[in-house]
């Protein structure tokens, strides 16, 4: 099990040459790891795996206390704020979603994640388009 601070380290261990070299690669990556994880806890109770389940949830409650962490409330503001609510009710629907074997929850969480994850993709694509136009 990760411990809440060892889940970006672990994660930079894993994809060490995208995460060094891209802050912003870094967190697409625990945001497509923690959408991995919620989509493994919803096959293992469609499998009445309690083990996978249980090992999933709680790798996923870790990425998501990761992106917490990472989060910088002074610079990020409203965004920041905003952002920490939402993993915070992903992290409390992820629970519900363990004690009620529930995978509404856990397709709940699963979209509200996709939409950030989308959103944080899109970033550098606009970042490029916009210095693209000074060349």
């Amino acid at each position: 099990m990760y411990g809440k601070r060892g889940i970006l380290a672990q994660y930079r261990q894993t994809h060490s040459a995208a995460a060094d070299d891209d802050p912003h690669r870094l967190i697409a990556l625990l945001l497509a790891g923690v959408i991995e994880q919620v989509r493994g806890a919803g096959a293992c109770i469609a499998q009445v795996d309690v083990p996978g389940k249980l090992a999933a949830i709680r790798r996923a409650l870790d990425i998501l206390d990761g992106l917490r962490l990472s989060l910088d409330h002074q610079a990020g503001g409203e965004i920041a704020r905003g952002l920490d609510s939402l993993y915070e009710y992903a992290s409390l629907r992820l629970v519900e979603a363990n004690l009620n074997d529930d995978t509404a929850r856990l397709q709940e969480v699963e979209s509200l994640l996709a939409e950030i994850e989308s959103a944080w993709l899109a970033i550098p694509q606009q970042l490029q388009t916009a210095g693209g136009s000074h060349g």
